[in-house]
């Protein structure tokens, strides 16, 4: 039974890397032009943070621009054929989210990156590192692709050797309004998180949430909490937005290298760490700003 699992696990992963290899072979065959442009990032609407990082929801210029990355892996022969025909014909907004330094998005930065030899338009936008192993990720920083080679790079790694880009989520009207403080400590748990029972029981005590609301429902548990602990690089973000303390139990690189620092921890040892937290001002305006900007020069490289 055990091997016959193990085989199940392995001829999946085998038929899905066999039809990714087919849809690059198929991108690179093509003539690739310029005509418009299309914004590539995880299009999940269950996934509060991936869906709400890309700039198409920002900029009008943008609109209906949307472009799943993982689609590219689907079985669906059209919608196959359809992101095939949208990367081809049109310009690149790759981003946001943990797009780089993760195996499940490699082989798409890769074929992006070298579309750049065939002419094609390129830009990463609020993209970041994601590695697991972000431990030896820290020892020696660097992307699994060459950004060199894409036409203009912004990314939410403040400490990597490029423009600083934050996620353009900061943009979203949801964080100029006023919020009401009613908890001092606040629990927001990732997806994977919520499954941990032993986990929800030692958190049950304090008010919690997770990552699988709505935008709205996540935003105010944020802004009525005074010191927020996480391991949902959204919710650590949103909460610096707001000018809230934050703790962070990290599970990918990505935690580490926002320009602000939140506390790390753990969920075993966080109520330890809540005399080191500290809250910043001036963050919202701040990525606001540095977005501001980057969209001048990503629409007058695209001549949007």
């Amino acid at each position: 039974m055990k091997l016959k699992k193990a085989i199940g696990k392995i001829f999946p992963v085998l038929d899905s890397d066999k039809r990714k290899k087919t849809v690059v072979r198929s991108v690179l065959a093509k003539n690739q032009t310029n005509k418009g442009v299309v914004n590539i990032h995880r299009h999940d609407k269950n996934n509060i943070g991936d869906y709400f990082c890309a700039p198409h929801l920002y900029f009008e210029q943008l609109q209906n621009t949307a472009l799943d990355i993982s689609d590219f892996r689907l079985k669906n022969k059209s919608k196959v054929a359809n992101w095939i025909d949208k990367v081809s014909d049109n310009s690149l907004i790759i981003g946001g989210g943990g797009l780089l330094n993760i195996r499940y998005f490699e082989m798409q930065l890769n074929l992006f990156q070298e579309l750049n030899n065939k002419g094609k338009k390129t830009v990463i936008w609020g993209a970041g590192h994601n590695a697991i192993d972000y431990k030896n990720f820290n020892l020696n920083p660097k992307y699994n692709v060459d950004i060199t080679k894409f036409g203009l790079v912004g990314t939410r790694d403040y400490n990597m050797p490029n423009e600083w880009v934050p996620c353009v989520s900061c943009l979203h009207p949801i964080f100029d309004q006023k919020f009401t403080e009613d908890k001092e400590i606040g629990v927001l748990l990732g997806k994977k998180s919520t499954k941990n029972k032993i986990l929800l029981n030692k958190i049950s005590s304090y008010p919690n949430t997770s990552n699988m609301s709505s935008l709205e429902e996540m935003v105010n548990f944020i802004g009525s909490t005074n010191t927020l602990v996480t391991d949902s690089y959204h919710a650590m973000y949103w909460a610096m937005l707001l000018n809230k303390k934050v703790i962070v139990v990290p599970t990918t690189s990505k935690f580490f290298d926002f320009k602000y620092q939140p506390v790390i921890s753990s969920f075993e040892n966080f109520e330890n760490d809540l005399n080191k937290t500290q809250s910043y001002s001036g963050i919202l305006e701040e990525c606001r700003e540095v977005n501001l900007k980057f969209a001048d020069k990503v629409f007058d490289y695209l001549n949007l």
